[in-house]
């Protein structure tokens, strides 16, 4: 059996887990009500992150700001 996935650099590794960490943060210090709201509209966790996620990029904030509507 042969492994057909692509391996992560260090580097790549280190961002990944960075991204990983920063998105898991945001999530955490949203309120249950936010969360709330984020999960029936986006139906899991990771979808709502996502969506949160790509929402501060195109808004040009970093992962690690803090969300608005706390």
């Amino acid at each position: 059996m042969t492994d057909d996935t692509s391996s992560f650099s260090p580097a790549q590794a280190s961002v990944l887990i960075d991204t990983a960490e920063k998105m898991v943060d945001i999530w955490t210090r949203l309120s249950p009500e936010k969360q709330a709201t984020l999960l029936a509209r986006f139906g899991t966790e990771e979808n709502a992150l996502a969506a949160l996620v790509t929402t501060h990029l195109v808004a040009g904030k970093t992962p690690g700001e803090t969300p608005s509507g706390k």
